[in-house]
């Protein structure tokens, strides 16, 4: 049986891994509950995969372990990513409900879009930038937060200019349910109903 520094490692692995899970489950929820539907938050989630490989990627390359603070990183990295992917699909969902296409929407989305998510992620990884070379003492304690941060948002900002906007145009290509105003219901109500 391990005992020591490596079991209590292994907790923090796994505690965090299931909280990284957990994040990304109620986050789905969350948007299920503000979009009013089950397709556009699996749309925004797509970008997700495209943060995953970013954050092995640079771990790999900059030969980093797997460890708590690049989890951490990994959790910080997903929230920018589903931030940028919320940009870009509800704009495109204000240009369906204007009259376009889906895929006019989701490439007017990707271009109009485009300044605002480079904005964040760069802000982000130049915010980490000095983290991630591990400079000064202790410095490399925390540098692979800062390395997975770095690497996820590259590739994840990448899936959410190209990747996300596909994924819009083949999945929302039924035209957007008219909104039901007050007026609407006026109209439709019976004759007595009105008088009343």
């Amino acid at each position: 049986m391990i005992r020591g520094q490596a079991s209590s490692m292994t907790d923090s692995f796994s505690g965090l891994a299931y909280g990284l899970g957990f994040a990304i489950l109620f986050v789905y929820l969350l948007m299920v509950v503000n979009f009013q539907s089950w397709t556009d938050p699996l749309i925004i989630l797509t970008a997700l995969p495209g943060a995953a490989a970013g954050i092995v990627w640079a771990l790999y390359v900059a030969r980093t372990t797997l460890s708590v603070p690049a989890l951490m990183g990994a959790i910080m990295c997903v929230g920018v990513a589903t931030a940028n992917s919320i940009l870009l699909v509800t704009f495109a969902n204000g240009r369906r409900k204007e009259g376009a296409d889906a895929q006019t929407a989701a490439a007017d989305a990707g271009s109009t879009r485009l300044r605002p998510v480079l904005m964040t992620a760069t802000a982000m990884i130049v915010g980490m930038l000095p983290m991630s070379l591990g400079l000064g003492e202790g410095g490399e304690q925390n540098a692979p937060l800062g390395r997975a941060v770095i690497g996820g948002l590259l590739v994840a900002t990448c899936f959410t200019l190209f990747f996300v906007p596909v994924a819009y145009s083949l999945l929302r290509r039924r035209p957007p349910a008219a909104d039901v105003t007050d007026a609407d219901l006026d109209r439709d109500a019976p004759l007595g109903r009105e008088l009343t």
